[in-house]
């Protein structure tokens, strides 16, 4: 694993964990009482894991042929929403007694991921390329 790579894995991991407690402090101050049927930390698992792996599949494709760059985020990101659709399944079928509030807290850290992962590529795609 390159140092670049190695270097925004440790500030994927410090965002997800600083994130999941500000949300679970925040949620659990709040509403101590709710039951969820998605847990925060697998919401947290699902949108940490999906969004490393779209960074490193973008990443890969513009070390290897930058003018598809584009194009792989794009799909990627389609496939990301795809997933967190079949993700949120259980909810839209009715399994959650708090529908509402089990929404919120998959997208609110699904698009706070999504801003980072933007700009994180957005900082390498402005840096010259290097081989």
């Amino acid at each position: 694993m390159n140092k670049e790579l190695q270097s925004f894995l440790l500030k994927w991991l410090v965002f997800t964990f600083l994130l999941f407690g500000v949300h679970f402090y925040i949620f659990y101050t709040v509403a101590s009482e709710m039951e969820l049927y998605l847990p925060l930390w697998s919401v947290y698992l699902f949108n940490s894991v999906l969004g490393f792996v779209v960074y490193f599949f973008v990443k890969r494709q513009f070390e290897s042929a930058s003018e598809k760059t584009y194009q792989t985020f794009l799909v990627l990101t389609l496939i990301k929403m795809g997933l967190a659709l079949v993700f949120l399944l259980p909810l839209f079928l009715g399994k959650s007694n708090h529908v509402k509030v089990e929404t919120i807290n998959f997208f609110a850290p699904y698009f706070a991921f999504l801003a980072f992962e933007i700009f994180s590529l957005n900082k390498f795609f402005q840096a010259p390329k290097t081989k």
